[in-house]
């Protein structure tokens, strides 16, 4: 895929996600109980199902990325999950970024972390691990 039509379509993605509203539920605002997670509208006289004007913004398809940029990070690498130094091998540093699993320790994540560096992948989630090691 050409490098300036990927550029463009993520600065699209960008643009559509800061227009895009909070999908809150009907009504979430009135009682404790009710979390503001999104929940479809099913009330016979719902004004947000009959998608009134008023009522706010209801999920839609228009909404959504690009196909080809959908799932990616917002640098443009799609994410891969990584457990040991071994499935660093399998990545691809141009198009592709390390998260290391939750379930890596600290010393095996350490490890992951210098062994990335070395082989020039990305690792997403090295932030306060990078810190650490430093002193």
């Amino acid at each position: 895929m050409d490098e300036s039509l990927f550029a463009k379509l993520l600065r699209i993605r960008k643009k559509i996600k800061k227009k895009k509203p909070k999908f809150t539920r009907q009504e979430g605002y009135r009682y404790v109980r009710l979390k503001d997670a999104w929940r479809k509208p099913r009330g016979r006289h719902s004004k947000l199902r009959r998608s009134r004007r008023s009522r706010g913004e209801k999920p839609s398809t228009g909404f959504r990325s690009p196909p080809l940029v959908r799932g990616l990070t917002r640098q443009g690498y799609k994410p891969v999950l990584v457990a040991n130094k071994n499935d660093l091998a399998k990545i691809d540093p141009k198009k592709q970024a390390a998260i290391i699993r939750s379930s890596v320790g600290r010393k095996k994540r350490m490890g992951i972390i210098s062994e990335a560096e070395k082989m020039n992948i990305k690792v997403l989630n090295a932030y306060k691990y990078k810190l650490a090691g430093t002193k």
